[in-house]
């Protein structure tokens, strides 16, 4: 019987889930290292939805000592999203407080209790800033197992509000990426500006990079469009392509 690659990995998604990385992992608190390991893994708690990195116990050089009780996730099948903290564990384990350089991250550390994972201790993707080799790492690690494809595009695309139209191209770019929607990038020549207005929303990506937002020029608060201005360097084609929420506006293909 043949298997479903993506059906198969969300299975595992209750599970306690860890990839080994031979990638040289450190992490800085205040510019202090508070860890430096190259055994280092890739690791989910059950239902997490992004990773975040554990390394063996001879690789924290930062100080471990006992934090507050940790809180337990949400109960439920459901997924825990990026917007759930660090601090909601769904697998056992012993919270930590982390300190180097004069600086404390309250419960930013967890100590595993699985014994495949003996020894090992789960940092948070952002209350450090991290380094793999000596690239910075946003948000949270990259999932291995995650890819995003960018490619240039003929489709006609046309968006609208309540019959305004806010762009309209036939040269876009379509982004696929592991587990989402596809999404229209569109060129911000090909974007009506008058109708849109920035706002101070500022989101990050691991593969991307940093988003800016707008929303619509006196319409009800809440964005309806995104752009990496500077992207990652795995995303530079996107530099400055407009992202809506199809949600929020009217998308058609013409």
């Amino acid at each position: 019987m043949a298997t479903k690659i993506s059906a198969s990995l969300k299975a595992l998604s209750g599970e306690l889930r860890y990839e080994p990385t031979t990638k040289h992992i450190r992490a800085l608190l205040g510019g202090v290292p508070v860890l430096d390991s190259r055994r280092a893994v890739i690791m989910w708690e059950p239902r997490r939805m992004v990773p975040c990195y554990a390394v063996p116990a001879d690789g924290v050089v930062g100080v471990l000592s006992p934090a507050s009780p940790p809180e337990a996730a949400p109960p439920g099948t459901h997924a825990l999203h990026p917007g759930i903290p660090f601090s909601r564990h769904s697998t056992p384990g012993t919270a930590l407080d982390v300190s180097a350089g004069g600086q404390t991250a309250a419960g930013a550390a967890f100590r595993l209790d699985d014994p495949d994972l003996e020894g090992y201790v789960a940092f948070d993707p952002v209350a450090f800033d991290w380094l793999e080799e000596d690239d910075a790492v946003q948000s949270h690690p990259r999932d291995p197992f995650h890819r995003v494809d960018i490619r240039h595009s003929s489709r006609h695309v046309r968006v609208t509000v309540e019959g305004e139209v806010l762009a309209e191209s036939t040269t876009p770019l379509m982004v696929f990426e592991t587990g989402m929607a596809e999404q229209i990038y569109l060129p911000s020549t090909d974007v009506n500006w008058e109708a849109l207005v920035p706002t101070d929303s500022v989101t990050l990506c691991p593969y991307k990079g940093s988003a800016s937002y707008w929303r619509l020029a006196g319409g009800p608060e809440g964005d309806v469009a995104w752009s990496y201005q500077t992207p990652l360097p795995l995303a530079t084609e996107i530099a400055g392509y407009v992202c809506f929420y199809g949600n929020l506006v009217d998308i058609v293909e013409l």
